[in-house]
């Protein structure tokens, strides 16, 4: 039977969110396929609050992050109700500027609605007894391949376990499927490689407290070492964003390895290829090892310039808080739900038809609960340039081996940050 709320009730059902929180403008900055996702909530939100008009502005990932930043640096001018914050790049916020964005305690975030998303969500979004953010998509890392490219090399996907498995089996396709490279990897301007395998074997920038430097510890050389071990191989021929969507249309990529986010990507910018994609589990440094990381992912943060701010956290536990919400975006751009109960939904389980028949979500999704939690803190930004600049370098053989490079890495960054390597 399909239940229909008043206004009121579904407020009250939301988090006690007021009723005057049902009128008036909200503006959202965001980018991309994220932006396109919350676009296609709005109809379902203005379902239950019709006198809420939504506009989301999409401004790409980085003037995102820049034009906030700035915003909150000039005590909220210009900013809009609300933005879209990577996990990785949370904290950047929260400790330079604590007084830009809503405690959403305020507002009625309460600590059931808090527990209803992973703890892996929320390491970045909340300090102490304040929630600065909620929960919005998750990363959780997968191998997406072109089924015809693995055929024709007689490459069998489930055989791929390790990534040397992954490496010979790249020769294979390759040989077999001329002009296709085995993968792309951004490694001039990205270190995603180097992060997935990294949060793959419980490796990270930082320690889980944020208060020493861990870049250089063993598992994290390992994944810096297969990387190059992989480039070496021939396997991976650069790109950057656009140019691995590109690629994608073109068939001259056999596989991509990305965040479950990139699912909606591939379906949204080469629907052409419908049928031809599949998904497998990432591989691992072992036959055993684990299969699971976790790359992007994102928050919803109300800013404490908005003069609508009931209206934007009815909005953010629409979307964000409520199955519908998730669902939707899940359908229609591939945006992973951090939201637990949403992973129970029917469509999760769906064979869908551009991936063959596959059932794509219950593989990717699978994998969350084994995803170990990565504390970016408030200096990822710095860290991430120093570790870009080093990788370039020992990709290029500017290092005797990655030990020497994550350790350079490791000094920079204490350098930059005051934090001690951890020994």
């Amino acid at each position: 039977m399909r239940i229909t709320m008043t206004c009121a009730a579904l407020a009250l059902a939301l988090g006690s969110a007021p009723a005057f929180a049902q009128s008036g403008e909200i503006t959202i900055w965001s980018w991309n396929i994220a932006a396109s996702s919350l676009k296609a909530t709005i109809a379902g939100f203005n379902k239950q609050f019709p006198d809420v008009k939504v506009t989301v502005q999409d401004l790409g990932n980085q003037p995102t992050y820049d034009k906030s930043i700035a915003g909150c640096a000039a005590g909220g001018v210009g900013l809009p109700d609300i933005v879209s914050i990577e996990n990785g790049e949370a904290e950047n916020y929260w400790s330079q500027f604590p007084d830009c964005f809503v405690d959403l305690h305020t507002l009625g975030y309460t600590a059931q609605d808090q527990a209803k998303f992973p703890d892996f969500k929320r390491t970045e979004l909340e300090v102490g007894d304040k929630a600065y953010a909620m929960p919005w998509d998750s990363g959780p890392v997968a191998a997406f391949y072109r089924r015809d490219f693995y055929e024709k090399a007689g490459v069998d996907p489930a055989s791929i376990k390790t990534w040397d498995d992954f490496i010979a089996a790249g020769k294979k396709i390759q040989a077999a499927n001329p002009g296709v490279s085995m993968t792309n990897a951004d490694f001039n301007g990205d270190s995603e490689f180097f992060r997935m395998i990294s949060n793959e074997q419980g490796c990270a920038y930082f320690a889980a407290d944020g208060q020493s430097i861990t870049v250089n510890q063993p598992k994290c050389v390992d994944a810096m070492t297969k990387v190059k071990e992989m480039k070496d191989a021939g396997i991976v021929s650069s790109a950057d964003w656009g140019t691995k969507i590109t690629n994608n249309t073109a068939g001259t990529v056999a596989t991509q390895i990305y965040g479950g986010w990139y699912e909606g990507t591939i379906r949204t910018e080469s629907a052409g290829e419908s049928g031809k994609w599949g998904v497998y589990l990432m591989p691992s440094l072992t036959a055993d090892g684990p299969r699971a990381a976790n790359l992007g992912g994102s928050s919803l943060a109300i800013t404490s310039a908005s003069k609508n701010k009931e209206a934007a956290y009815a909005y953010l536990k629409y979307t964000l808080g409520t199955n519908e919400g998730q669902i939707t975006m899940l359908k229609e751009f591939g945006l992973v739900p951090s939201l637990v109960s949403a992973l129970n939904d029917p469509y999760v389980s769906q064979g869908l038809p551009y991936w063959g028949g596959q059932a794509v979500w219950k593989d990717i999704l699978g994998t969350l609960p084994k995803v170990v939690p990565s504390r970016g803190t408030q200096f990822q930004s710095d860290a991430e340039i120093i570790v870009r600049a080093v990788q370039t370098k020992y990709l290029a053989g500017g290092y005797a081996d990655a030990k020497a490079a994550l350790d350079d890495a490791a000094n920079q960054i204490a350098a930059a940050t005051g934090l001690p390597v951890k020994s």
